[in-house]
């Protein structure tokens, strides 16, 4: 945590990092915010891949997920490419096809 927040503080001056998780399973949520004096929103929202980036490396280095309780979602989807390996990818595709076969969610 201590990581994270220096290195998105020091990659986006002014940020405030709020995370907050689940004590019971250990996820947390790495919440990045800013004032709109800061910064106006469509920049803050160009710079999330960026910040996501920062986190979500940190978080490899350490072993960690960066997905939670209710699975990847379609936010973070492109970026298992990333962070998870092929075969990984390779059954959680077969896992959803078995699943829903007529692709509905």
């Amino acid at each position: 945590m201590t990581r994270a927040i220096a290195a998105v503080t020091s990659a986006l001056p002014g940020i405030r990092p709020v995370p907050f998780g689940h004590v019971g399973d250990g996820n947390i949520h790495f919440s990045p915010y800013t004032s709109r004096e800061a910064m106006g929103a469509d920049d803050f929202l160009a710079r999330q891949p960026e910040l996501s980036r920062i986190v979500h490396d940190i978080v490899a280095e350490l072993d960690g997920s960066i997905s939670a309780e209710h699975g990847i979602g379609r936010l973070r989807r492109d970026d298992l490419q990333r962070y998870k390996p092929a075969i990984e990818l390779e059954l959680m595709r077969r896992i959803k096809q078995a699943l829903d076969p007529d692709n509905i969610r």
